[in-house]
């Protein structure tokens, strides 16, 4: 009795790792909401995803195109400013109206604190050149083609609906990457050879603490939380900026549009998209594939009608 017992007690330890566990419990969707009128370049959310996720820090090298050193996204640049240099914008256009301010001025002037004329420069809200910060990271889209694209089922939808790469199963094929529109998961070719991008922190999400760069960043650019109430704040960001005479406000990824179904980070931009290297509409590979498989079935079908026809005109010229 006892041996037999051993027997089953040996044979359910060899069958153990084959068992599956119970997924977690769904929890409320969870993202980014990134306002970039109110980021001021300072790199620090950049410095805590690296910090929190030791990933190493890049060579330093002089790109020639901005100030900016780490330049895109990367399978060790999981957060990235972007720095776009704006010369001659809005050369000729109206000044927009200040409301916030018009009466501290005009107060400044009247006890003399200012100049009725300003001397040298104008104020930097004033000036037609600009630099556009932008704080860029992962997508984490509703219909995310690297997760559709990945053949190993190494990338999942976490319990936050986040997007999450399981580097024990991913065997480095790439498919992610050129399926990715926007550039954002790659693989390390100088370190594992598999494919890495933000995890949105998952480690933290579990301990009930926000994510290391929307914690660190000090003007609160960077906004966690569930997603439809991120949105809900990001559609009144937009009103007010538009009340204040910035009409180029726009927001992207908030509806559903984009990928049928809509970014879960999502931004507020002041120009184009592709101003900031984002497309305006990003395909979903998955869109293609059945088009794609049509056309092969049909040139199939012609090929095979024609190649018929010939050994048949062949068989009736050699009778």
């Amino acid at each position: 009795m006892l041996r037999e017992h051993d027997t089953r007690f040996n044979l359910l330890n060899v069958l153990a790792p084959l068992g599956k566990e119970e997924p977690p419990p769904p929890q409320p969707k969870m993202g980014f909401f990134t306002d970039t009128s109110v980021c001021i370049g300072c790199k620090a959310c950049e410095v805590a995803c690296r910090q929190w996720n030791q990933l190493p820090a890049p060579e330093p090298v002089w790109s020639g195109s901005s100030y900016d050193n780490t330049r895109h996204l990367s399978a060790r640049t999981w957060r990235h400013v972007q720095f776009v240099e704006r010369i001659d914008h809005g050369r000729g256009k109206p000044l927009p109206v200040l409301p916030l301010f018009e009466d501290r001025v005009a107060e400044a002037r009247e006890n003399g604190t200012i100049p009725e004329t300003p001397p040298g420069t104008a104020l930097p809200f004033f000036n037609s050149e600009r630099w556009l910060m932008h704080s860029d990271v992962c997508k984490h889209c509703a219909n995310a083609p690297c997760h559709e694209a990945c053949p190993t089922g190494a990338i999942i939808r976490t319990e936050y609906d986040t997007v999450y790469v399981q580097q024990d199963i991913c065997n480095g094929c790439g498919y992610c990457v050129v399926a990715c529109p926007f550039g954002v998961i790659a693989r390390d070719e100088s370190g594992d050879y598999t494919a890495h991008k933000c995890t949105l922190c998952y480690d933290r999400l579990k301990d009930g603490l926000e994510p290391a760069c929307a914690k660190a960043c000090p003007t609160d650019s960077i906004t966690f939380g569930e997603v439809e109430q991120l949105k809900q704040k990001a559609r009144e960001r937009l009103g007010i900026l538009h009340e204040r005479g910035v009409p180029e406000a726009r927001l992207y990824g908030v509806d559903d549009q984009i990928l049928d179904g809509g970014l879960n980070s999502f931004f507020l931009l002041l120009e184009e998209p592709e101003v900031y290297n984002l497309p305006r509409n990003p395909q979903r590979p998955a869109n293609n594939v059945i088009p794609a498989s049509l056309w092969s079935i049909i040139g199939a079908l012609l090929l095979g009608v024609l190649g018929a026809l010939f050994f048949r005109e062949k068989k009736g010229g050699d009778d």
